[in-house]
């Protein structure tokens, strides 16, 4: 059987942490199998959707390196969804209801108070024509469920058992007849083909209802796994902050290298280590959906940026180039990439290693003896690893100077700063000429 998957976001806001998970174990699963992958927008909620948030979704996945090989909107597929619907009323199993909220509301809390689940009691399905008629409001449409074993074998929970009779037949259409994603999701996974579903485990609810939707439909059900929701680092509730941390945020913001994240997340909640990976091809080759378990995962950012970091040292030059000519750092050649690359955490923190190597830098000269005294004993050319060391202990011998008091005067001459990148990569990369004209500046105001 050919793999066919999608991947179906909700164009209401910055794709974030938690829907990208799906996405990307969705994309690897088909990619491991050759799949067919489609990028559905869910956009029924005509009222939230936003085309700036699919153009989004559409942004952060071709970041990340995700393609995919066909795209639909549900908005588009409003003629197919009224054929359908128009199907499921003649065969019974969707009737009109007519409640308003509040005494929906009413309802459940009569229910809850003696003890009883809040299940729809069909009381709308015994509404005579004449007393439908007498309704000044139009309808909203539920969808009935059969009272019989609901149960699948997911790929990630295992055996999955609900009771048909205990659950409330679901609104699949409201008063304005516009459609739900319940139903316009199950006959869109039709229609497409759809074999394997890869969503949250806040969806297994709704899967039992769109088990019964399939089979109503006269379709046969494609495979599902619910995947664990994400907790935070301590084994709780993702904060507000960290749950709404977007693709957006962590690409402009945060500065993070796409492949950290696809490295997080394709192994997060499986039983293979969460390691680095700087190709793709690698992530496809070693994804296994079996691994996933059940248990819930933690998110933890400090293991995004640690991951970040070493895919960072792991880069070749090619790999940036063309990155770092966008930054305008044309001039930045392989060599000073090598240098400096072992003590990058995210790439744009060249700039600051090119901006001290290169300038401009306004020297910082505290003590114009002192430094005059570094300057006569600089060494010389040609500098490399070794250089610095060599001039500190020069200097310390012939000042007697040592620890921050010898350092941090060069430091502060060298870069203008009390802070920075390590001067035994950077002396190197600075080179004796400027070096030179650095220390010998005049002492600052």
């Amino acid at each position: 059987m050919s793999v066919r998957v999608r991947f179906a976001p909700s164009p209401t806001g910055y794709i974030h942490v938690g829907n990208v998970r799906a996405a990307i174990v969705t994309w690897l699963f088909a990619r491991k199998h050759d799949g067919h992958f489609l990028l559905r927008i869910d956009d029924t909620d005509l009222e939230r959707s936003q085309d700036i948030y699919e153009q989004d979704i559409e942004a952060g996945m071709k970041w990340l390196g995700m393609n995919w090989d066909d795209k639909t909107r549900q908005r588009d597929r409003k003629d197919r969804y009224d054929a359908m619907i128009e199907k499921l009323k003649a065969d019974g199993r969707l009737y009109p209801c007519y409640e308003t909220p509040e005494e929906l509301a009413l309802k459940r809390k009569t229910q809850l108070s003696r003890g009883l689940p809040p299940i729809y009691d069909r009381s709308a399905l015994k509404l005579t024509e004449e007393q439908k008629k007498s309704f000044a409001h139009a309808p909203h449409w539920r969808f009935k469920m059969e009272a019989e074993p609901i149960e699948w074998h997911d790929l990630v929970r295992g055996p999955v058992k609900f009771d048909g009779a205990l659950i409330s037949d679901p609104v699949l259409i409201r008063e304005d007849g516009s459609p739900l994603y319940h139903l316009c999701s199950v006959i869109d996974d039709i229609d497409y083909k759809i074999t394997h579903i890869v969503r949250g485990e806040d969806h297994v609810s709704n899967t039992a209802m769109h088990v019964q939707m399939f089979k109503a439909l006269g379709a046969d059900l494609p495979h599902f796994a619910h995947l664990p929701m994400i907790t935070d680092s301590e084994g709780g509730k993702l904060s507000k902050r960290l749950g709404s941390l977007s693709v957006k945020d962590l690409r402009e913001n945060e500065g993070l290298e796409p492949m950290s994240i696809i490295s997080l997340m394709a192994r997060l909640g499986s039983s293979d280590p969460i390691e680095p990976f700087c190709k793709m091809q690698s992530v496809i080759d070693s994804f296994d959906l079996s691994k996933f378990s059940k248990g819930a995962p933690k998110f933890d950012m400090e293991e995004l940026l640690r991951l970040n970091t070493k895919i960072i040292h792991e880069t070749a030059y090619a790999d940036v180039k063309a990155r770092l000519t966008e930054m305008g750092l044309d001039n930045l050649d392989e060599s000073f990439w090598l240098a400096v690359r072992p003590n990058l955490n995210k790439l744009e923190d060249i700039k600051e290693w090119w901006t001290v190597a290169h300038g401009p830098v306004t020297p910082v000269i505290d003590d114009a003896e002192f430094i005059a005294q570094a300057a006569n004993l600089i060494p010389a050319a040609p500098w490399g690893p070794q250089t610095w060391k060599d001039w500190t202990d020069a200097v310390k011998t012939a000042t007697g100077r040592k620890g921050k008091e010898l350092f941090m005067p060069l430091r502060k001459a060298l870069t203008g700063m009390e802070h920075g990148p390590e001067l035994a990569v950077l002396l190197p990369l600075i080179g004796p000429e400027k070096t030179l004209n650095r220390l010998q500046q005049k002492k600052a105001a």
